[in-house]
């Protein structure tokens, strides 16, 4: 424990330094970090076993409430737009919530998905309000106050999402050790026995939807925020699909294989795009197919597996 504890904060400082070390790195680390809490909210549903084919509907949403708010706040500051496209993500959440958690496995990924393509024709249709295919434009918004060019701005919106990265992941892994965590997971065993006990399975998923979705929000948000464009192509099911790739290619078991499947994802398709346009999605999907035969439990179980091996292979040594 004492070990993987120690390799996860040396995770962390090194990623922390990588900008430091390769300018270039800001863009690529932020939208992995964008991208891995919106996983950590599938992995939250998930452990409940279900998955959620439309979770992009949030990534977007609170991306162009934050968009909508920076202009009328004519930029705003950081740290309130979070705030903002979190709570507004959490509200959509509640609502789609309320109907979609009556239905189990397919029929619970497929409505999340329905209602993503909904929000997502909407967007494309009032372009009078969304700018249509072209999206809204994000003003570069404060950070403590602080107006900030470029490359400055880039540097502490890193550091922010790499902040809000580790208090989230930590915040969700306590809540999965929590009762209502250990709830969640008995919806995926035995959802009547929950019934006898005189909880409502419905209710416990409920609050997961809703954590889930703000997850994503913020996800969102600092994704905007990096790009300083919001389109429809957020909430495209594309997106959707995106995110359940990399809570598979990470462990879906481990709220640190949302991070670590978003930063191999992410990087895999820089490098492929850029060596090998015509095929990296064809790369992409070998390596998902490798892990499926072959690592099931992702790169985290990947990781145990190997590390349980040396461990034991150090044991027997002397």
């Amino acid at each position: 424990m004492r070990g993987s504890r120690l390799l996860l904060i040396l995770a962390v400082a090194l990623i922390a330094v990588l900008p430091l070390i390769a300018p270039w790195s800001k863009t690529f680390l932020v939208l992995a970090l964008a991208k891995g809490l919106a996983v950590l909210g599938i992995v939250v549903l998930l452990r409940a076993g279900q998955v959620s084919f439309g979770h992009a509907l949030f990534f977007a949403a609170s991306a162009y409430v934050a968009a909508f708010a920076a202009r009328a706040l004519s930029g705003g500051e950081l740290i309130t737009l979070l705030v903002i496209g979190a709570f507004g993500s959490g509200v959509l959440g509640l609502l789609v919530g309320l109907f979609v958690v009556r239905y189990r496995y397919i029929f619970f990924g497929m409505l999340n998905l329905a209602f993503s393509m909904v929000f997502y024709a909407i967007l494309e249709k009032f372009y009078h309000y969304t700018g249509g295919s072209d999206g809204l434009t994000l003003p570069r918004p404060t950070i403590l106050g602080v107006e900030l060019e470029r490359q400055p701005f880039e540097y502490a919106l890193f550091y922010v999402a790499l902040g809000v990265a580790v208090v989230l992941t930590y915040l969700v892994h306590r809540y999965l050790r929590s009762a209502p965590g250990q709830a969640l997971a008995a919806i995926k065993t035995n959802e009547t026995r929950l019934e006898y006990l005189g909880v409502s399975p419905r209710g416990i998923l409920l609050v997961a939807y809703v954590i889930s979705a703000m997850l994503a929000g913020v996800g969102g948000v600092l994704a905007a925020a990096m790009q300083g464009l919001v389109t429809p192509e957020y909430a495209f099911w594309v997106r959707s699909g995106e995110f359940v790739f990399i809570a598979i290619l990470g462990g879906a078991g481990h709220v640190v294989g949302a991070f670590a499947g978003a930063l191999v994802y992410e990087g895999v398709r820089m490098y492929a795009a850029a060596y090998a346009a015509g095929m990296w999605q064809l790369l992409l999907g070998a390596a998902l197919l490798v892990i499926v035969l072959f690592a099931s439990e992702g790169l985290v179980g990947l990781w145990r597996r190997v590390r349980g091996r040396v461990v034991a292979a150090g044991r027997v040594a002397p």
